[in-house]
């Protein structure tokens, strides 16, 4: 990997996280699956959605955001999304139980999505971005992250749209642990910080 570096999106510009969101699939759903309460292409505008990413992010303020964005060489490169846990309210409203595992359990904060742009691909920025939502979870206190990850079966490949909330092998590179395959290329996946009791 060339120069990575990375920023929460309330600290970048409006410009950079367009430069990673308004390219593939993330230009229509712009970060909105897990975030609206109904079916995202049914209940929902591209303009409400875009309105909705713009609020989100807070670019230009002192936040909260939602998400991260990393650069190669001073370039948008990427994003990973990761807020508190409770800020995705699809995650408790879907009827499988792995999105809503340990209710009670404080201090989660939830990676639910990568995104990278064109021509930055097959690089290993989302193993980038991975790493990173550890640095950024203990800088605001984050007690536990989690995600949601894909692990293809042995010689089996997944589109990207597909693989956007991450492949398992990235997490575990960024030492997240399995806590949960509830279905046999689904994985919830932990990684506790500093300071979470065990």
């Amino acid at each position: 990997m060339a120069d990575f570096t990375w920023l929460p999106a309330n600290r970048a510009t409006t410009d950079d996280v367009e430069a990673v969101l308004g390219t593939g699939g993330a230009r229509r759903c712009r970060c909105q699956a897990l975030k609206v309460p109904g079916w995202i292409w049914r209940d929902t505008t591209q303009e409400q959605r875009d309105a909705a990413l713009l609020e989100q992010t807070a670019c230009g303020t002192a936040g909260p955001t939602s998400g991260l964005i990393g650069y190669v060489d001073g370039e948008p490169a990427g994003w990973v999304a990761v807020e508190p846990r409770e800020d995705y309210p699809r995650l408790w409203s879907r009827k499988q139980a792995w999105m809503r595992m340990d209710p009670e359990l404080e201090g989660v904060w939830s990676v639910t999505c990568f995104v990278v742009r064109p021509g930055r691909r097959k690089a290993g920025l989302t193993y980038e971005l991975a790493a990173a939502t550890v640095t950024y979870g203990e800088q605001v206190g984050a007690r536990v992250l989690e995600g949601y990850p894909i692990e293809p079966a042995p010689g089996k490949s997944v589109i990207w749209d597909e693989a956007s909330v991450g492949l398992l092998q990235v997490f575990l590179e960024a030492g997240y642990e399995v806590v949960a395959s509830p279905t046999p290329r689904r994985r919830v996946v932990r990684r506790r910080l500093s300071g979470a009791s065990a």
